[in-house]
């Protein structure tokens, strides 16, 4: 079982893949508003989008963290704007399971913010800065220094069944855009326990 979440894991959030298609992939954010025969409607700012689910697709649950949760060896991803004392400022964290470890493995654009960037590696150290965090990101090719601050949202990602994807659930996913301009997905993140997926 964990070698097949991590493998349509893998296979469904290869973003720097992704990257370089012809057709960009679609982030969606928003809301459930139904799920019918493997396609997802999700209600979101510029109004619903449907996404064609593949038949094994899975569903990864996204639930609050706290900021002491984010160890040494642990796998993350960070949204990050900005700079401060020398390192890059975190809107949020992830920390994913270890099935996860090489997912979107990078530093890159990110469309949550204007210039926002998205890293995901290996968390090498983690020091004090007075109340905040100030991390040491490492992942294939480089490494950032990341001060994640007291208000920065941390959240932690983990299985979850497909019975999460209900009406009104918030939801967040990287679907591959067709030719057609259609939208397909191996996965979906789910906030559970009444978490909104931060990314």
């Amino acid at each position: 079982m964990k070698r097949t979440f991590a493998a349509v894991l893998l296979a469904a959030l290869s973003l720097p893949t992704f990257a370089q298609a012809p057709n960009p992939p679609a982030r969606v954010r928003g809301t459930v508003e139904k799920l019918e025969n493997n396609v997802l409607t999700v209600k979101t700012a510029s109004g619903p989008v449907s996404i064609k689910l593949a038949d094994n697709y899975t569903v990864v649950g996204v639930s609050r963290a706290k900021i002491d949760d984010i160890g040494t060896g642990k796998f993350i991803g960070t949204t990050t704007v900005g700079e401060r004392s020398g390192g890059l400022v975190a809107l949020e964290v992830h920390i994913f399971p270890e099935a996860m470890r090489g997912v979107g493995e990078g530093h890159y654009a990110w469309d949550l913010k204007p210039e926002s960037k998205m890293t995901n590696g290996n968390v090498a150290d983690v020091k004090s800065v007075g109340q905040d965090h100030m991390l040491t990101v490492q992942y294939k090719g480089g490494e950032q220094k990341v001060l994640v601050p007291t208000d920065a949202k941390v959240v932690v990602f983990e299985p979850a069944e497909r019975g999460e994807l209900k009406e009104g659930a918030h939801i967040f996913c990287v679907a591959q855009r067709a030719p057609d301009g259609s939208l397909s997905a191996a996965r979906v993140n789910v906030g559970v326990h009444g978490t909104i997926p931060p990314m």
